[in-house]
């Protein structure tokens, strides 16, 4: 069970803050898509996969003292942020965890937009079609969205740099 705690806190201490809980989200769903051996299920939900598991994750840490939620009001929503308390860091350097070094994919991923990430992770998600089948999935399942060309080619070439970097 701790070991499952301890790569999220891995995860945040490479990513030092994280700015909301979809983008948290489809950052594990992502990553793990390429490897990362975080361990939640996914199921398709609303913004794409999400988990059950890993927000419930979030919480124990949270409520442990090893992750900061801080909430920012805005005009009509509250943004989280996520960042590893010290006592995290000092847990997180006595218990040690095999992961692999993710900063450079992390920070790649932090600089997409929520609305991005969540194209991307849907597409991995039905990355056992092929690859036409993948995009009219897409329209198919987030036809509100209105996902353009572009930025359906923008998210093959972020998965194709995340393949390289993770493997």
């Amino acid at each position: 069970m701790l070991e499952n705690h301890a790569k999220l806190m891995q995860f945040f201490s490479e990513a030092k803050k994280i700015t909301g809980r979809k983008k948290l989200q489809k950052m594990v769903y992502i990553l793990q898509s390429f490897g990362v051996p975080f361990e939640e299920k996914f199921q398709f939900h609303f913004y794409g996969p999400y988990s059950e598991e890993l927000s419930l994750r979030i919480e124990e840490l949270c409520n442990l003292g090893f992750i900061q939620e801080e909430k920012e009001v805005k005009s009509n929503y509250f943004q989280y942020h996520y960042t590893l308390t010290n006592d995290g860091t000092a847990f997180l350097n006595q218990f040690g965890v095999d992961m692999p070094n993710c900063s450079g994919s992390i920070e790649l991923l932090q600089g997409k937009s929520s609305r991005f990430l969540e194209l991307v992770s849907t597409m991995l998600y039905f990355k056992d079609l092929p690859k036409n089948e993948v995009e009219e999935k897409v329209h198919a399942v987030k036809p509100k969205q209105k996902f353009s060309d572009e930025e359906i080619a923008d998210a093959w070439k972020l998965m194709d740099e995340l393949n390289k970097k993770l493997h």
